[in-house]
């Protein structure tokens, strides 16, 4: 650099272009905070000296070695001095720098500052490098192939951010670029069958000791069993849960008024029940869980484990998943206090049920005795709603879908039925629809939702609704008013696509009570009444 340019550039360094004493004037940059500190490898030198030339046309003091340390410095006083008045670094990463130590010394503690003093560090990906493991944990810029224009826009965004300024017009498509391959570095891992199907426990951190307990009880009865407390060091925690769940011979839950309030336990729930799995719900304490109401459950209120009974069913469903046969399960009581089912039904565990669900009888079982069931919990539209809010800014659709459909069925005072008529969707607030179209509409885009529906639902002469294999053809949830319906719910979910099929959402599907002969009729009431309902807004609320 020239010494003309280099005093152009001094008011932007954050040095005085003043004579001063080295001491006065090692005082003065080490009291004034660079804007940003510039880590590059010396092989990447000509590209870092134009990264920084611009930064400083942005009025950022930079610290860049070539114009800010002095011939007769120490250079690691003075790159240690300028790392600690920095507020932003710039970690330059090529094959040039991964392969240099000085740059990966400076990159580490850029990194290690970034997390003892607030410095925000700011990877800046040039030649077509993976950014190494610290780096791709921050949203990082790739300059591989800009130029022109993009070089210009990237840059001056890099200053709007160190300067604190709003972000400028100009970078949007290729930061978006960035901050997508930012966010989702790994390719797709699909799930894939564990080495052993087995109960996954499921249980809130609260529950952890009986949680514990009863994992001990099956897996010292012979069944394969895991939980949480089976993952290894190494593992990638969430694909590993999900995988477990998947595949699952049936989830056990342990429901007491933490998990009731676990957002973790619910999403295992929702999770559980996308996939079609059995569930083995046990009341250690409280309600039976808002998500499991249609559910049979085993009762250990007295703090006990399973009895033999119990254990038994679940040896017995073990073989049936095992040898691919439809999963026995007793049915809920149908109230408190009420004599329990003796049949046993099918439920969906994620293999091709029959054409008709048909009760399956206990040929080489009993049932066990089912202790005194208990009500279900009840959930509050605000807090469904928030949870709604989460699963749905999550991406989380199937899970939303759900909670949707309880939330709905929970406010009609029909959890334990399972369905609807028209006559009892005539109980549900239209503030409550509308609140839940809202949250549908807004975080689709306007894609999803009751409002999206009603505008794509066909109406008869009359003004009437939709049949429903007329409404299902125009939601996309069959191929034509003739066709069939898919029959597990995670296969049916798939109709939407990647894209998220306009108007698909929410279904008021629940696989959850699946299990009897009538669900298409219960579900078809469901749907139609709620849409009777929806049309009786005045004005359109979506």
């Amino acid at each position: 650099m020239t010494t003309g340019r280099k005093e152009r550039l001094l008011p932007y360094l954050g040095r005085s272009p003043e004579p001063t004493t080295r001491s006065d004037r090692r005082a003065q940059e080490v009291q004034r905070l660079n804007d940003v500190f510039l880590s590059y490898a010396a092989a990447d030198a000509v590209w870092a000296t134009k990264l920084a030339e611009h930064l400083a046309g942005h009025g950022l003091s930079v610290f860049f070695d070539q114009w800010s340390i002095e011939p007769g410095q120490v250079v690691i006083h003075e790159l240690e001095a300028a790392l600690l008045a920095s507020t932003n670094g710039i970690a330059v990463i090529s094959p040039a720098s991964v392969r240099s130590a000085p740059a990966m010394n400076e990159y580490a503690v850029l990194a290690g500052a970034s997390a003892t003093h607030g410095l925000r560090f700011i990877p800046v990906l040039l030649g077509q490098v993976a950014a190494p493991p610290f780096a791709a944990q921050r949203v990082w810029r790739d300059f591989s192939d800009a130029t022109g224009q993009e070089f210009t826009d990237k840059v001056a965004e890099l200053a709007a951010v160190i300067a604190r300024r709003p972000a400028p017009t100009g970078a949007g498509a290729a930061s978006s670029r960035d901050n997508l391959a930012a966010v989702h570095p790994s390719p797709p891992r699909p799930l894939t069958a564990p080495e052993e199907p087995a109960f996954v426990v499921c249980c809130a951190p609260a529950d952890a000791a009986y949680g514990g307990r009863l994992t001990e009880q099956l897996r010292a009865a012979g069944l394969p069993v895991w939980s949480t407390g089976d993952l290894r060091p190494g593992d990638a925690q969430f694909w590993t849960i999900r995988q477990q769940l998947r595949y699952a011979v049936a989830v056990v839950v342990v429901m007491t008024p933490q998990s009731q309030d676990s957002d973790d336990v619910t999403r295992m729930i929702l999770e559980g029940q996308v996939h079609g799995r059995a569930f083995v719900p046990v009341l250690l304490d409280g309600e039976v869980n808002y998500h499991l109401a249609a559910t049979w459950h085993v009762d250990a209120r007295h703090g006990g484990l399973l009895d033999e009974a119990e254990l038994g069913l679940l040896r017995l469903l073990h073989e049936d998943v095992t040898q691919g046969r439809p999963a026995r399960l007793p049915e809920a009581a149908p109230a408190r206090g009420s004599a329990p089912a003796v049949r046993m039904t099918t439920p969906a565990v994620g293999m091709a049920p029959p054409a008709v669900r048909m009760t399956t009888p206990a040929v080489h079982t009993t049932a066990p005795e089912i202790r005194t069931t208990a009500p279900a919990a009840r959930m509050t539209a605000p807090a469904a709603l928030e949870r709604l809010r989460a699963h749905l800014a999550e991406d989380e659709y199937e899970h939303a879908d759900l909670l949707t459909t309880r939330l709905v069925l929970e406010t009609a005072g029909r959890l334990g039925e399972g369905w609807l008529s028209e006559r009892h969707a005539a109980a549900l607030p239209l503030e409550l629809l509308a609140g839940i179209d809202a949250l549908w509409t807004a975080h689709s885009h306007g894609r999803q939702g009751f409002g999206r529906q009603r505008a794509l639902a066909p109406m008869d002469r009359g003004g009437r609704g939709s049949r429903f294999p007329d409404l299902g053809a125009a939601l996309g949830w069959r191929d034509s008013a003739e066709a069939a319906v898919p029959r597990l719910y995670q296969d049916f979910a798939r109709r939407a696509g990647p894209g998220r099929r306009a108007g698909f959402f929410p279904t008021l599907r629940d696989p959850g009570r699946e299990n009897n002969p009538d669900w298409y009729d219960r579900w078809s009431s469901t749907v139609l009444a709620v849409h009777a309902r929806l049309r009786e807004w005045k004005a359109a609320p979506c």
